[in-house]
């Protein structure tokens, strides 16, 4: 049970209960319909659905409708979704805010899970032995970056804008990040994972990932004032060198283990029960040393690509991502205040202006990638150094933890936003103009008749 703030502790628990309730359940509705009603028109239109459920969020979210409302974005839910729960429950609408703010986290744990359900997908439905081959161009696509958007990023802010050191240093940092989990997304739609270029960007950004956290966690401990240490820092990068290396091995060798398992289990939903154990026990390791939860369902998913039931966990995990992953890629969209887009706000002036310049620099520096590797086989490097563009949630925690640092100024805040969320949208768009598009099935037919 919830530690109640005082002025709930008036209403009955049976009012609360059904507060509660209303609210959880009125969030998925409002989320599945808006994402899925702008995703039908985005597929109309040739784009990835990710775009339509990014732009869900923005219209229901702080930018519009104010119908779903992440805490940390200090605003309000809407007078009429307030007023209708309030009503339902016998509540006053401040009471429904009030519960709003408190029931949140449960509809963030689900959005991770979702998020968890599509590396994992992804880490299934690569192919190992073509990840581990184009290994040394991933590193230097996640190197340069990584280096690339950092460097140009710092030393623009510094000394083209005047802004302070550690503010820059923490706005370049922000740069830094690819989400693994739009990125993944946009190439499975596309059907060009398994592709090349597909396992290059995957590993790339599980390895961007890595070097996010360690940049991190150096930036955290600069900007908290404690003296800065290399032990720590080395500890990390041990322990994501060992992480990496026990989830290969474990993909070589684990399987059959499984396998094992799974065909003695005669329950139902047996495949499903022992991939999620798999799943929360590699999510579970990766955060215990460390690194990101995330990480742990890329692995996960990686160890079980050598099962013979790869068709039967593919099959369960689907359905998952189809929900949950919907989710996680809403509240993204919900987060992003799109007020200091308007320029006749004479407080926005200041940050479109650097935001035009991280927009840049965050866009070249990670498009320049494409062109860092060297590779025998021809590959399509436009389209590996878009797939590292996006900055997503990653970005949004780095731009989180500045606020809360309050070491960003109003102006840099909205400009590291602008950077996020400019990259975030872009990329699906650029990666579809740019991916050609596969013949359906009607034209296939079509051509085999022709021929």
């Amino acid at each position: 049970m919830l530690a109640l703030p005082p002025q709930l502790l008036e209403i009955s628990p049976h009012q609360l209960e059904v507060a509660e309730t209303l609210l959880q359940v009125g969030r998925f509705l409002v989320i599945f319909i808006a994402a899925r009603a702008i995703a039908e028109v985005m597929v109309r239109l040739q784009l990835p659905t990710i775009l339509g459920e990014l732009v869900a969020g923005v219209l229901i979210g702080v930018s519009g409708l104010h119908l779903i409302v992440p805490p940390e974005t200090q605003a309000q839910l809407s007078a009429a979704a307030a007023g209708l729960v309030g009503a339902l429950a016998e509540i006053t609408p401040d009471a429904v805010r009030e519960i709003n703010v408190e029931t949140f986290p449960s509809l963030q744990t689900v959005s991770q899970l979702g998020l968890f359900a599509l590396l994992f997908l992804t880490g299934l439905e690569s192919e190992l032995d073509e990840l581990v081959a184009v290994g040394v161009q991933a590193s230097t696509v996640a190197v340069t970056g990584v280096l690339l958007p950092f460097a140009l990023g710092t030393a623009g802010l510094y000394y083209m804008f005047d802004v302070p050191l550690i503010p820059a240093v923490f706005a370049g940092a922000a740069m830094t990040a690819t989400s693994i989990g739009i990125t993944a997304s946009v190439f499975g739609e596309l059907r060009w994972l398994k592709r090349r270029e597909g396992q290059i960007v995957i590993g790339a950004a599980v390895l961007d990932d890595i070097l996010g956290i360690v940049i991190l966690a150096v930036v955290v401990a600069v900007v908290g004032g404690g003296a800065f240490s290399i032990g720590p820092v080395l500890k990390l990068c041990l322990a994501a060198v060992a992480f990496v290396g026990v989830a290969l091995f474990l993909s070589r060798k684990a399987a059959p283990a499984f396998d094992w398992v799974v065909d003695r289990l005669k329950a139902p939903g047996d495949v499903a029960v022992a991939s999620f154990v798999v799943l929360t026990l590699c999510c579970f390791a990766a955060q215990a040393i460390g690194l990101e939860a995330a990480l742990g369902a890329f692995a996960a998913g990686l160890i079980l690509s050598a099962s013979k039931h790869t068709h039967d966990i593919d099959a369960a995990v689907k359905p998952l991502v189809a929900l949950f992953a919907t989710v996680f890629f809403v509240l993204i969209g919900t987060s992003m205040d799109l007020s200091v887009l308007n320029p006749f706000d004479p407080a926005n002036r200041e940050g479109l202006i650097v935001a035009a310049f991280l927009l840049v620099v965050a866009i070249a520096g990670k498009v320049a990638t494409g062109w860092s590797y060297l590779s025998k086989e021809p590959t399509n490097r436009l389209v590996v150094g878009l797939g590292m563009m996006p900055r997503g949630e990653v970005g949004l925690i780095f731009l989180g933890l500045g606020s809360q640092a309050g070491i960003l100024t109003p102006a840099l805040e909205a400009a590291i936003l602008l950077m996020v969320i400019g990259t975030t949208f872009l990329a699906p768009i650029l990666l579809r103009l740019v991916i050609p598009s596969e013949p359906g099935e009607s034209e296939l037919k079509a051509l085999e008749q022709s021929s």
